[in-house]
């Protein structure tokens, strides 16, 4: 899509969102990824308490799900079902967020990153396309893996880079959450950044990455948030769809 087309579909999501056509009247918010976003672990259930009360807000995202078994296993077809029913006067907005589960290593799930990842995402965005509906990428949330030195990794980059690339091609907004949250995460340090995980650190000192944390405390690892992470990072989020979609403020707290 060339640089002419995204300002269109850009000012035509920007009329429906402030009041210049019939859509304005109401905002559905649908959310779609892993355990990152889903329920109990992520951070989708607090990012739709940022929205106002009129705003329906859907948090479909489920653990373990990658671009490939979230369709496989019949979920993407759920949301179309939900996507083709959109009542009259109402504007859709689909937050898809992937890349933690298409790593490699996880059967069923991992993709690879060169070609079936981005042959996903694009699929993703070609079934949304004629619904009407707004699609926005987001780049997979950071892990809170520090090495022993200090640093923050950030094995996810690539997967991100990948999504940038599929938006820019296809003309989607793409939310850049693995940076902005690898940076927030940097910047808090290993101790603070711990308490954003479902439950404390086992005691002693701070476990390596690769280690088997949750045989300790099954409800801390460096992935899934508690409602402290689920807080910082649907606050990121919020911050950057705005900055995205500035027409979507008018939806918020």
């Amino acid at each position: 899509m060339n640089r002419w087309k995204r300002i269109g579909r850009l000012l035509t999501l920007a009329a429906m969102l402030t009041g210049g056509t019939a859509h304005a009247d109401s905002l559905r918010v649908i959310l779609v990824g892993d355990s990152t976003m889903a329920p109990r672990s992520g951070y989708g259930d607090a990012l739709c308490a940022r929205f106002r009360p009129e705003v329906h807000c859907l948090n479909l995202a489920k653990g373990g799900r990658s671009t490939k078994s979230y369709r496989a296993e019949g979920l993407w077809d759920q949301v179309m079902a939900v996507l083709r029913e959109r009542p009259a006067g109402q504007t859709d907005l689909v937050l898809l967020q992937f890349g933690h589960n298409d790593q490699p290593g996880k059967p069923g799930r991992s993709t690879d990153l060169a070609t079936e990842f981005p042959a996903n995402l694009a699929g993703y965005v070609r079934d949304v396309a004629p619904t009407g509906a707004q699609l926005v990428l987001l780049t997979p949330l950071t892990r809170r893996s520090f090495d022993p030195e200090g640093p923050l990794r950030n094995d996810l980059r690539p997967w991100a880079e990948t999504t940038l690339r599929v938006g820019a091609e296809y003309g989607v907004p793409v939310i850049d959450l693995n940076a902005v949250s690898h940076a927030a995460v940097q910047a808090m340090g290993p101790d603070e950044a711990d308490t954003l995980a479902m439950l404390p650190r086992p005691p002693g000192p701070p476990a390596s990455p690769a280690s088997s944390v949750g045989a300790k405390n099954p409800g801390f690892d460096y992935t899934h948030l508690g409602p402290k992470g689920a807080e910082v990072f649907s606050g990121l989020v919020g911050q950057q769809l705005v900055q995205t979609l500035p027409m979507v403020g008018r939806w918020m707290r």
